[in-house]
């Protein structure tokens, strides 16, 4: 019997962009949480990780020096300067998860995604917010950045906004749940189309 999802030897590679504060990472944990043959590729960045977060889980987390010694290697596929840090995707770490049959997912800015796009096959997935109002409401409530910081994002995040059109998919996220069920939508109907 086959599943509703996991029934590919390689995993495919999906990339879901999207301003900060729009629900991104959540919903792509949702999304793990529920198909085991799902996974957030963990990125790595020089920034210092936020109270919450941890090491290796939500972000690898390196000096800047470290970061520079991967870029030099090739070890990224895609990497990006952004509010004065580092961000990068190990190549590596990808295929290995696609080897072992798992569905890649990357968190990644719209920047890095078209970097991505150009070099391998991948599903691009935009979580766009109901509207910037919203996001810097979202941003505020969040408390975790000084004004100015959110200034920066929001204005970030009506470039990213323009940068939808050239995503495979766009999924608006003004309610959790609905924006969830639209989601693993999609990555079940490009996994069944890949595996005709």
């Amino acid at each position: 019997m086959k599943n509703v999802l996991g029934n590919l030897e390689k995993g495919l590679l999906f990339v879901v962009s999207a301003p900060a504060g729009t629900g991104k990472t959540t919903l792509v944990r949702m999304l793990a949480e529920e198909f085991p043959c799902v996974q957030q590729s963990v990125s790595y960045t020089t920034r210092l990780p936020r109270p919450s977060e941890v090491d290796g889980i939500d972000y690898n987390f390196v000096d800047e020096a470290e970061f520079k010694k991967r870029i030099e290697s090739g070890d990224f596929i895609e990497h990006v300067h952004l509010f004065d840090h580092y961000y990068g995707t190990s190549l590596s770490h990808i295929q290995m998860l696609q080897e072992q049959g798992k569905h890649v997912i990357l968190v990644i800015d719209t920047e890095g995604a078209l970097q991505l796009k150009e070099q391998v096959r991948a599903t691009l997935i935009f979580i766009s917010p109901p509207s910037v109002d919203h996001l810097r409401e979202r941003m505020l409530k969040r408390s975790t950045e000084a004004e100015e910081v959110i200034q920066q994002r929001v204005a970030r995040a009506e470039q990213e906004l323009a940068a939808q059109k050239n995503y495979d998919y766009t999924v608006e996220n003004d309610d959790l749940e609905i924006a969830y069920q639209v989601l693993r939508s999609v990555v079940i109907a490009v996994e069944h189309a890949v595996n005709k």
